[in-house]
């Protein structure tokens, strides 16, 4: 059986948590006001998500339409939930990125870039123990997520807009500094791709941008292949859409991997940190010379997932920052 959260808020601003079973309708889980207090419960009883959702029982059918329905994990405090992501981890993705980069004075030239490709295809899913490392970036913390259907803001300075269709996976650190990974989440890894191809050492400023997750937080294992579509809609009519594919079939490092030289370091092992870690894509409307503008919607679909990430580009407000002496 396949179980997935969605966490709700109802009009008279209470939370709540569904379980969607093997696509099933969702129900409530009774006693459960958010996907962070069931993943603590289940800790501290030594128990599993899944095996705490199924002991809870199935509370009355939840009508979508009637609630307000929020990213499938979030924290009390934003500056406890870290956004981060690999790149460079998926069969093929490599192209997309390699023309971005590619050197202009020797079309032979490899550049770093496609290196760093080849390294996780030798040595990204090891027999055993750690394999290389992956390209790694910081989005933001849980200031920057943005919940189901919300305009997702592009800053006034960007210079594009860009869909990333992936898995996430989701994390919350025990006592013991443990990461426990909660389950994996349908994401839109929102970036700045015009940017990125000006230099690949902006890639710190193209990643530094809003993300989305789907509703669901899918329990268990993630199969290891995932086909969705991805698509751009404009004024109700799609003017970009493609099939993509995730899970280790289809990637050059294992999810272990790229979990392994996330967590080594000290710092996102902190007790009670929530982590939403992306893990990558090899396929770009950009890279199909699409250029979004504000009010396009992406729809990024996949099973086993039953609801899609669905979010128009919004707009941020330009604002000028000085820095004042104290």
């Amino acid at each position: 059986m396949t179980i997935s959260l969605i966490q709700y808020r109802t009009t008279d601003g209470s939370r709540g948590v569904a379980a969607i079973r093997d696509g099933g309708a969702p129900a409530v889980v009774p006693g459960a006001g958010s996907t962070l207090d069931l993943a603590r419960r289940a800790l501290a009883e030594g128990t599993t998500l899944a095996a705490l959702v199924g002991a809870a029982g199935e509370g009355p059918a939840l009508d979508l339409a009637s609630v307000e329905l929020l990213a499938p994990i979030d924290h009390q405090d934003p500056a406890h939930l870290l956004l981060t992501g690999t790149g460079l981890t998926h069969l093929g993705s490599a192209e997309g990125r390699d023309k971005m980069h590619r050197a202009m004075t020797d079309a032979a030239q490899q550049t770093d870039s496609m290196k760093m490709f080849l390294m996780g295809v030798e040595g990204g899913k090891p027999a055993s123990g750690p394999g290389v490392q992956p390209e790694w970036f910081y989005k933001g913390d849980g200031s920057q997520l943005v919940a189901p259907d919300a305009p997702l803001p592009s800053p006034a300075f960007a210079l594009d807009a860009g869909e990333e269709p992936e898995i996430a996976g989701i994390y919350l650190i025990a006592d013991d500094g443990t990461p426990v990974r909660l389950g994996y989440a349908l994401a839109n890894e929102f970036s700045d791709h015009v940017t990125e191809r000006g230099n690949y050492l902006w890639l710190a400023h193209s990643k530094i941008r809003p993300a989305a997750l789907g509703p669901e937080l899918l329990l268990g294992d993630l199969p290891p292949h995932v086909e969705g579509t991805s698509r751009i809609v404009r004024g109700g009519e799609t003017i970009w859409e493609k099939p993509f594919v995730s899970g280790e079939a289809n990637m050059s490092h294992s999810l272990a991997n790229l979990e392994h030289h996330h967590f080594k370091y000290d710092l996102f092992r902190r007790p009670g940190d929530v982590h939403v870690h992306f893990f990558g894509t090899a396929t770009l409307s950009f890279s199909d010379e699409v250029r979004t503008q504000p009010g396009d919607v992406f729809e990024i679909a996949a099973a086993p997932f039953s609801l899609p990430v669905r979010n128009p580009i919004g707009q941020a407000a330009a604002m000028t920052v000085a820095v004042r002496a104290l």
